[in-house]
């Protein structure tokens, strides 16, 4: 699992995403658990997942054709900049009457984390190639993932109380930082073709490019069905991601078991990264996928029907193992079959997607939790995830793009000679997303 760590770039790109995610996680109990304990509005508290999404809805479609005409490694350290400065921001929202001034905050972070977004996703197979580093590569960014939540939780719990919100705010805007430091140590990568001039507008020129990025989708039966598999499964899981502070604070006890929830999280993402490591290669995706969201369906009802930490911690680790799995599945069959030029539009499209389905899910969750119960949501989120593991079978071809041969990497990074040298010999041929608690999202 370890294999894409001797690739410098990845590296970099890897820890730098690390810092970022474990001090935006340091935030994930305080912003929600701050703005319910101010007003004890469920709808409030959704509010705050709600404002992460909306610049993706908006801005995605955007993002994905300037990752691929810009220079990468220059979007993401401006994005990260810029999202250092919207952090910041909060400290002038987190008194009472303020809360307004936070969600703005919110959005604005969120815009810049829409530009990296798409030049990340597109970065990883141009460092390590789409063979099997990739799947090195994206286990290594799911372990990443439990990682923070195993740490973040229950540590933004702790100096929640300890050092109180603004504390925390000055933490997670400094994480941005060193994550921008981190990409200015990659090396520059090759030149890219920038925005065509053709003597249309601006508008018109992004949504010729956009169309390419849908022309690209539409002619790869393995990755066209995963868009609405996937944005079915973000629905379910972002109804229950809005519930989950309340859940923990409101019925297991208080914000100390409510960060145990979130490591319990953790500890299943790292179980799911060699799992999905040792079976990404050698099961065919429309046989994986149904039976590891078939999994999250069981894990999400168990969760949020428990009455105590004996039932819910269990059903944490099922949720964290399969619901991360669900996850890397799409993504690395994504990032083998699109063509690195079009890679950065085809993962907006998806972004985008996956942000509609979570806006509608983040706030219709509370809503139907405050009129019919936290049970009744569990129930319809559970039943939606059962059906996108049914449309998965359905749709999806049979055949592997997990098993393509490998490219060599695109990066110019002083070791990406690595990748190449580790992929030798198995074959010919080219076949080139903060943090949500509930459960999946990385």
């Amino acid at each position: 699992m370890l294999q894409a760590l001797r690739i410098r770039d990845f590296r970099l790109l890897w820890a730098g995403s690390l810092v970022n995610s474990l001090g935006s996680w340091l935030l994930t109990i305080a912003i929600p658990a701050h703005v319910l304990l101010a007003t004890g509005s469920l709808r409030d508290t959704g509010l705050t997942l709600a404002a992460e999404y909306l610049p993706l809805l908006i801005l995605g479609p955007v993002a994905g054709v300037v990752a691929d005409r810009c220079d990468r490694r220059r979007l993401l350290i401006a994005a990260n900049l810029c999202c250092a400065g919207a952090v910041a921001t909060m400290l002038l929202g987190v008194s009472p009457g303020r809360y307004w001034v936070l969600y703005l905050a919110l959005i604005a972070e969120n815009s810049g984390t829409v530009l990296s977004g798409p030049a990340l996703q597109a970065m990883t197979p141009a460092v390590v190639g789409t063979g099997p580093l990739l799947s090195s590569a994206n286990s290594l960014t799911a372990a990443s993932g439990g990682i923070v939540r195993l740490i973040g939780g229950p540590l933004g719990g702790i100096l929640l109380a300890a050092c109180g919100i603004r504390t925390l705010i000055g933490a997670d805007s400094l994480s941005y930082v060193m994550a921008a430091t981190a990409m200015v140590l990659t090396a520059r990568p090759a030149r890219v073709m920038p925005l065509r001039r053709d003597g249309n507008t601006l508008v018109k020129r992004l949504a010729s490019e956009l169309r390419q990025g849908l022309r690209t989708l539409r002619g790869q039966p393995f990755a066209r069905p995963l868009l609405p598999v996937t944005v079915i499964y973000l629905a379910a899981n972002a109804s229950l991601s809005a519930l989950l502070i309340p859940l923990g604070i409101q019925h297991l006890g208080g914000g100390e078991r409510t960060g145990l929830l979130l490591s319990f999280l953790g500890a299943g993402f790292l179980l799911g990264a060699p799992l999905i490591r040792a079976l990404i290669d050698r099961i065919q995706p429309r046989t994986l996928l149904p039976v590891t969201m078939a999994a999250t369906a069981g894990g999400y009802f168990l969760l949020f029907t428990a009455t105590s930490l004996a039932t819910a911690l269990p059903a944490a680790v099922i949720i964290g193992t399969f619901g991360s799995m669900s996850l890397v599945i799409p993504q690395t069959a994504m990032q083998r079959l699109i063509p690195g030029a079009t890679l950065g539009r085809v993962s907006a499209i998806f972004l985008t997607g996956e942000a509609a389905a979570t806006l509608g899910g983040a706030v219709a969750g509370p809503f139907l939790a405050q009129a019919a119960g936290l049970e009744t949501v569990a129930a319809v989120a559970s039943l939606l995830t059962i059906a996108a593991a049914v449309l998965a079978r359905l749709t999806v071809p049979p055949g592997a793009p997990g098993h393509h041969a490998p490219s060599t990497p695109a990066s110019s990074a002083p070791n990406a000679g690595d990748a190449g040298r580790d992929q030798r010999g198995n074959g010919a041929g080219k076949c080139t997303r903060r943090r949500s608690p509930a459960g999946t999202e990385t």
